[in-house]
This record gives C-alpha cells, sequence and structure tokens, in this order.
C-alpha cells in the first residue's frame, strides 16, 4: 500500500525564556485568549497555553509569530476539542 505524502514544509519553533516569555512560529490564528488560557491554531494543530497574567507582547499572523508575557504553567497540543474549547472561552466570558 503506497502512503500519501506528508506536507513537510510545515515548520513550528517554540522558545520559552524562564518561564516568563513565549515565542511562537507558525501560527495561523489565535482562536482565544484570556489572562489564564491562549489557545492557538498552529501549523502543528491547536496549541494551549496555560498560566497566570498571559498577555500578548507581539503578534504578527501574517509572518505566523506570537509572543506571549506571563507565568507559563502548561503547553498542550489539543486534538479534536477545538469546539469545545471556544465554547468554554466563551461560557467564561457571558457568565
Amino acid at each position: 500500500m503506497i502512503e500519501p505524502v506528508k506536507n513537510t514544509n510545515k515548520r513550528q519553533e517554540i522558545k520559552m525564556l524562564n518561564r516568563k516569555l513565549l515565542e511562537i512560529s507558525g501560527v495561523l490564528n489565535v482562536e482565544s485568549f484570556d489572562s489564564e488560557e491562549f489557545l492557538l491554531e498552529t501549523e502543528m494543530g491547536y496549541l494551549m497555553i496555560k498560566g497566570q497574567n498571559l498577555h500578548i507582547k507581539n503578534l504578527s499572523l501574517e509572518q505566523g509569530l506570537v509572543a506571549i508575557e506571563g507565568l507559563i504553567h502548561e503547553l498542550a497540543y489539543v486534538d479534536g476539542n477545538t469546539q469545545e474549547k471556544s465554547k468554554g472561552f466563551l461560557g467564561k466570558l457571558f457568565k
């Protein structure tokens, strides 16, 4: 059986400095964010970032770059639960 050729042009870099500054490349969209959680659509899938006092330091979707400041607690790729995450954020917003 012939396996389909995967797109190897996708690339993502994540740099973290002292858990206080996070620089991410390969970002396609910022789905949702607040001071405790960011949900980013990236070349490698949806990336969830959790922490305290989070805010965007730099954003350039044309270049696919995002810089986030704050105390970073967790980075996780989310598979298939993006709709639930977005609804969760909106649920928080309208409570």
